[in-house]
């Protein structure tokens, strides 16, 4: 069944190179796709353009669809092109003549339009509520473990000390700054493009802010030819937020996987969590950050492919368009995916004990030595090349720190590099080892889960 159906054959070849999968991915929309319905009925009442009775039996016959899909799904018929022409078929196979009347006033391009941004709208909130937990992870991790130093790094190279409060902090904040990327992305979605019809409006006194009102939305596209344009414009926006996330969860997988090889040693997990080899009966990989990797490497990409889906397309709706679905739809998916597994695994990550007792990160304490020595009144780029001196002679110490601050009287410049002062200590800066900021992001987190988006 075609909706525009000429009454002449259609070439076979061309529509399955058309149509493409757009049936089974608009399946993921049927539930949008009647709840708009029930929103547009509703008003075509209220305007006139349907009897109040025709409205009730409309609205009941698609309240009875959509409680069918939330409990045995949809199916789009072989032969029915996509999700609107299989509602529109249902509903005249049940009710006849008034089934074919649920067009009126609207165009298969603003109710594509407004299924995406309502299944958008859901589905980011979703991957909000998902960071969200992700966060609460990483800051218990941060909380258990504040206080266990590791090397920071800078061009590969041992640079100064950190710590696991700060690592795992860090990237909780990372998220939480991602969230106000979420937040934008779901604001492109939360307006209206309902009433558009094929995006140059329709001369039925249709109530757009009726509908606006009655689906949720903040706003209402206001002009028609935004309304057709905001198609692919606000997938991409949802595809930056998605690889913006996506970049956060990289970094910590590639962080991850560094950190447990054997020249490392930082982090471990559990055996369940690994994988083995073939040949060589010592391997312990971490898979499952590789592969987390992987996938966020590949959700980067999607706002890309958008941005060059629309680059040389003019105003209004063009077949392209089609395209945007699957790709949002899918990233969507894998991100979610990607969180999941996240959440579920990063609890089990276990650091390492005595990290900095390597004999290898003696010189991360250069800076302690630095400050201890401009602590006591000398000028810091004296204090930088008294230190810069002793470290090239061979002499600087390589004594363990379990405590980046502590006290000390001794006047041997080796021994200060223990510490600045107990003085410092009590001055430690928001962000640093000492004071990591951790009931910050606490705060930061529930804000975020008390703002409804």
């Amino acid at each position: 069944m075609k909706l525009w159906d000429k009454g002449a054959p259609v070439d076979a070849i061309m529509e399955a190179f058309t149509v493409g999968a757009d049936r089974d991915v608009d399946v993921r929309l049927a539930r949008w796709d009647v709840v708009g319905s029930i929103a547009h009925a509703n008003m075509l009442a209220s305007v006139g353009l349907l009897t109040l009775e025709e409205a009730e039996t409309l609205v009941a016959a698609l309240s009875s669809l959509l409680e069918k899909i939330d409990t045995d799904g949809f199916v789009i018929e072989d032969g029915v092109e996509d999700v609107h022409s299989q509602v529109e078929k249902i509903l005249t196979s049940q009710l006849g003549d008034l089934g074919k009347k649920i067009h009126v006033g609207r165009s298969r391009n603003d109710q594509v339009a407004v299924d995406m941004k309502m299944f958008m709208r859901h589905e980011l909130r979703q991957i909000r509520a998902q960071v969200l937990d992700l966060v609460n992870v990483l800051l218990v991790q941060a909380e258990q473990h504040q206080h266990l130093l590791l090397p920071g790094y800078t061009h590969y190279q041992v640079a100064m000390p950190s710590s696991f409060g700060l690592w795992f902090g860090g990237y909780a904040e990372a998220l939480l700054e991602d969230v106000r990327v979420i937040d934008m992305a779901i604001d492109a979605a939360n307006a209206n493009p309902l009433g558009s019809a094929a995006g140059y409006g329709s001369n039925m006194p249709l109530d757009r802010e009726q509908t606006t009102k009655a689906l949720n939305f903040d706003r209402v596209h206001v002009t028609s030819n935004f309304a057709q344009m905001s198609r692919g414009r606000t997938e991409k926006l949802a595809a930056v937020a998605i690889g913006q996330v996506a970049s956060t969860l990289n970094r910590f997988a590639t962080d991850v996987v560094m950190y447990m090889s054997q020249n490392f040693g930082f982090v471990s997990l559990p055996d369940a969590f690994t994988t083995g080899s073939s040949i060589m009966p010592h391997k312990k990989n971490p898979d499952i950050f590789e592969v987390l990797r992987a996938r966020c490497n590949r959700l980067q990409s999607v706002s890309n492919e958008f941005a060059l889906m629309l680059s040389n397309m003019p105003s209004g709706y063009h077949r392209d368009l089609q395209f945007t679905k699957d790709r949002i739809i899918n990233a969507i998916d894998e991100m979610g995916l990607c969180l999941a597994v996240s959440i579920h695994v990063v609890p089990h990550l276990q650091p390492a004990d005595n990290i900095m007792s390597n004999d290898l990160y003696r010189y991360a304490f250069s800076v302690d030595a630095v400050n201890a020595l401009v602590l006591k009144g000398m000028p810091f780029r004296d204090a930088y090349h008294e230190v810069g001196r002793i470290i090239a002679s061979g002499t600087f110490g390589s004594v363990v720190q379990e405590q980046r601050v502590a006290s000390s009287e001794s006047s041997d410049l080796v021994s200060q590099q223990r510490t600045a002062s107990s003085e410092s200590k009590l001055k430690a800066h928001l962000g640093s080892i000492e004071r990591p900021g951790l009931s910050v992001l606490r705060e930061r987190l529930e804000d975020c889960r008390n703002v409804r988006r």
